[in-house]
């Protein structure tokens, strides 16, 4: 099987501390405590997304989201290994159903990039996640539950299977007449944009759900020229676009990064939807920004784009019935 670009730029994402601090020129006083940190959730990064790095500043807000602390490897309060209960709601074949009218299917637990705030970054894939022998497990979960209209395909990161296999399931999930829409939460376009090729899009506007494409950027400086083109490929074949993005304490806590944000994903036509609390699952302690801090920060973003610009503040909270709005007007 012949490899293609995207393929080989994941075979060629870097893994050790090492290789990233020389290439970044960066203190080798980091190497130790990353390479601690690297034990427990390993470091990936590959070339597309490190060229966007600035280097010899540990302070860039790339390199920030994906080098290994030695600060994760410490035990935080209040910081857990499933921080938005997704075992309670994890059924065979890796579909995790919270939320009324639809459910997430956990497709591989593979990811073309390790984000250091990742909230599944604990998560048991290996005994979780839907294979191609699961599908039938997951598939026959679907078709008994009929309220089920949208299926999200995620992980991981669905995007890193190959375009046979996800067209092979996307061919089985077609065959089930409820499923209106089908959701692809993704970072590989941005870590990645060649990963958007004719294949993916063949297969995903060739049936007869719509297809809805929600990547992951917490950063203006994720969306270089390669990541716009990609995202123009997926805007002309008529898919809609949504970005997600998690609030990240020295990353994008502050409102003229966010303002940034939105402006460059409007552009690119992508609807600035969801900025999240952190997850606080364990490892990720650093990162977290106490509410009536983000409650200032929402004041000040709304005070500087139009509405349509302004991303929902929402936290998931286990057990709870959908993603629960926070309120900051009123703070």
């Amino acid at each position: 099987m012949t490899t293609t670009q995207w393929q080989q730029e994941w075979q060629s994402a870097i893994t050790d501390p090492a290789m990233l601090i020389k290439h970044l020129g960066l203190d080798q006083a980091l190497l130790e405590p990353a390479r601690a940190a690297a034990k427990l959730f390993p470091l990936r990064v590959p070339p597309a997304y490190l060229a966007r790095i600035k280097k010899a500043d540990p302070a860039d807000p790339l390199l920030q989201q994906v080098l290994p602390l030695g600060i994760e490897t410490l035990p935080s309060t209040g910081f857990t290994a499933d921080p938005v209960g997704d075992n309670a709601s994890l059924h065979n074949g890796g579909v995790i159903h919270k939320y009324t009218g639809r459910a997430l299917l956990i497709t591989t637990g593979a990811c073309a990039i390790n984000c250091r705030y990742c909230f599944r970054r604990h998560f048991p894939y290996a005994q979780s996640n839907a294979s191609t022998r699961q599908w039938q497990q997951a598939l026959d979960y679907l078709r008994n539950n009929p309220s089920i209209h949208e299926v999200l395909l995620s992980g991981g990161d669905p995007l890193s299977l190959n375009d046979r296999r996800l067209s092979e399931l996307a061919n089985k999930l077609a065959t089930l007449p409820q499923v209106r829409r089908l959701r692809i939460h993704t970072r590989l376009p941005i870590v990645i944009p060649s990963r958007i090729t004719d294949e993916l899009i063949g297969w995903l506007t060739n049936h007869p759900f719509k297809p809805v494409m929600v990547i992951h950027a917490n950063h203006p400086n994720e969306l270089d020229d390669p990541v716009a083109n990609a995202m123009q490929r997926l805007t002309e074949a008529g898919i809609p676009l949504y970005n997600q993005s998690v609030l990240l304490r020295g990353i994008n806590d502050n409102a003229d990064t966010l303002a940034a944000l939105s402006e460059r994903l409007f552009e690119l036509n992508i609807q600035p939807y969801y900025l999240h609390l952190l997850d606080r699952v364990q490892g990720a302690a650093h990162f977290d920004l106490p509410e009536q801090e983000a409650h200032r920060l929402m004041q000040r973003l709304a005070a500087q784009v139009p509405g349509y610009l302004l991303p929902r503040l929402v936290r998931e909270v286990a057990g709870a019935p959908w993603k629960v709005p926070v309120v900051w007007w009123e703070a």
